[in-house]
């Protein structure tokens, strides 16, 4: 699984979106230009966003974007998904798997299908909170 440069400037946009007060809309000039991202691009990736349900946005003066829900209410999956062609790490599994002619006899796709099961659990598991909470160093 590679996530696409789509993917990860759409995951710090709602990062960043969580960051902000409940119910505050942030103008996305303003996002565009913390993050170091197009505006154009962003543009197009809260155009997904929004489609989805999961940013609300309001134009003109005051106007911007925010969250449509809690940051806890938002898992990594659901967000990659609206933007990854697929979050698995062959194609032989995960939701969309395409199987190939050497599925039946094939030694590796039990290592593929448990990675698969990772991964997922890991991205349902995390939430835009937790990437929001501040970093610790040790």
């Amino acid at each position: 699984m590679m996530v696409s440069t789509r993917g990860r400037y759409a995951l710090r946009v709602m990062v960043d979106l969580a960051e902000q007060p409940r119910g505050a809309y942030v103008p996305l000039r303003t996002i565009a230009q913390r993050q170091g991202i197009s505006l154009k691009y962003l543009e197009a990736i809260m155009n997904v966003m929004s489609k989805a349900g999961h940013v609300h946005a309001v134009q003109g003066r005051g106007g911007g974007y925010r969250l449509s829900r809690p940051p806890e209410a938002y898992a990594v999956a659901d967000i990659l998904k609206l933007t990854e062609v697929s979050l698995s790490p062959v194609v032989c599994v995960g939701e969309e798997g395409i199987a190939c002619e050497r599925s039946a006899a094939c030694k590796t796709q039990r290592l593929w299908a448990g990675l698969d099961q990772v991964i997922q659990a890991y991205l349902r598991g995390t939430t835009l909170k937790d990437l929001a909470a501040p970093v610790h160093e040790n």
